[in-house]
């Protein structure tokens, strides 16, 4: 694995990964500060430590984490991180019980890929779509009223 960081990580790996759930997403991202600064200004997310190999952070009760694809250098997938694909085909992050208009105009304000405007689903939900810098979908909604 290799690191770019300088200094020490605010708490051993070990010790994190002890710490957290039983269910968790790590995302594997192209540059970290650029992935957080998306979370923290559209998700509106915590961010617990972040630096240029690794980021942790919370959605709501969600912990969650981002790696550089650096740090997946010694990795199967590392060759195919290096290509230009969007990542994640296939799965959609959802975030509930938050405010999907508002999610939207935070993330036209930051530039984000808005897949799928506000609107009324037929499942219950009004809810938006929106792509985070390496193609990652959230979908984030509430209930219909």
């Amino acid at each position: 694995m290799s690191t770019k960081r300088t200094g020490e990580p605010w708490m051993s790996p070990d010790d994190y990964g002890r710490s957290l759930p039983y269910f968790t997403v790590n995302l594997l991202v192209r540059d970290v500060a650029r992935s957080v600064k998306f979370y923290k200004e559209v998700l509106e997310a915590h961010v617990a430590y972040s630096d240029a190999d690794f980021a942790a952070l919370r959605l709501k009760d969600l912990e969650f984490m981002l790696h550089a694809d650096h740090a997946y250098d010694h990795h199967p997938w590392h060759a195919e991180l290096q290509s230009a694909a969007p990542r994640g085909l296939g799965a959609e992050l959802r975030l509930f019980h938050t405010d999907p208009d508002a999610l939207e105009l935070r993330a036209k304000r930051f530039g984000a890929k808005v897949l799928q405007a506000c609107q009324d689903m037929p499942h219950g939900w009004r809810d938006v779509i929106v792509e985070d810098p390496d193609g990652y979908l959230w979908a984030a909604g509430v209930p219909k009223k």
